[in-house]
């Protein structure tokens, strides 16, 4: 299965290709700096794809394993906001860039689009995990689980051969079974309350669902606080204007010390603001 989809260029392929597979797990999502590889299941057709940019088109190649045939459609509008291919690109950067404070940042990283998601509950449970410790032992963490749990798939890469757990999975499980996989009793229990509330449909975390909606839900969850919510309908829904306001990083980023002065500080950068916070992010190799 081939396919192609395109875009409206600038793209920050390379960083757009590490910022996810950083943040995921090598055995269901890889990059080489080129070519984007992950598993994918979609409405029970499971297999693999491959992403690379067309060197001659505003294009991106996409070669996927037969068995997503039936569901290629689904899986184009899918990447699509995997890759936030529909960003109008030089529209954000005219407006960003006109803020001296970043200024040099959109000039120097054309492109720059929000990481998405093939499913909105694997970026809610990497959120979970990455609260308040490093993005390596986050991805250390979300990798032992996918090990532990995510099914079992061939596909022709090396090491590629999990799909990621999904809530259905996690649902079920005790809190042994996660503590035994480096989680802290209370994340754990977070976890199962997040998958809980997915697989039970009580909680919507597919694109096109109100971010407002959304991130009132999720922190009424055990463990799960307001930036935690703001992180997730970023990049589950792709919502270009949520702005973690509370993010330190952000905060240090501007030498601000309240995140009531950042809020006030962003009003300039709407409706784009949540692409201002990954230039900011960009620039201090931070962020999710």
């Amino acid at each position: 299965m081939e396919f192609g989809l395109r875009y409206r260029p600038p793209l920050a392929w390379s960083v757009l290709g590490g910022f996810l597979a950083g943040r995921g797990a090598a055995a269901c999502e890889q990059f080489d700096g080129r070519v984007y590889r992950r598993t994918v299941c979609l409405e029970g057709h499971c297999g693999w794809i491959a992403v690379a940019p067309d060197p001659q088109a505003a294009v991106l190649r996409v070669t996927g394993d037969p068995a997503l045939a039936p569901v290629q459609e689904l899986l184009s509008a899918r990447l699509r906001r995997l890759f936030d291919l529909d960003a109008p690109a030089q529209d954000i950067a005219r407006q960003l860039g006109r803020d001296p404070r970043l200024a040099a940042l959109v000039a120097g990283q054309p492109g720059l689009r929000i990481p998405g998601t093939l499913d909105g509950f694997d970026i809610a449970l990497r959120a979970v995990i990455g609260q308040q410790i490093s993005v390596k032992a986050a991805t250390t963490v979300y990798s032992r689980l996918v090990r532990r749990f995510g099914r079992p798939l061939q596909t022709p890469f090396e090491g590629l051969d999990r799909l990621a757990p999904d809530a259905a999975c996690l649902a079920p499980l005790g809190l042994d079974e996660l503590r035994a996989q480096g989680l802290m009793q209370a994340r754990a229990r977070t976890i199962l309350a997040l998958s809980e509330a997915v697989a039970s449909g009580r909680l919507n975390l597919q694109a096109g669902a109100p971010a407002a909606q959304l991130m009132s839900a999720m922190v009424e969850l055990p463990g799960i606080g307001p930036w935690t919510a703001q992180y997730v309908a970023m990049r589950a829904l792709g919502d270009p204007d949520v702005f973690p306001h509370a993010d330190l990083g952000l905060l240090r980023a501007l030498g601000l010390r309240r995140p009531r002065e950042l809020e006030a500080a962003s009003q300039v950068w709407r409706p784009w603001r949540a692409y201002a916070a990954l230039y900011l992010w960009q620039a201090q190799g931070a962020g999710g």
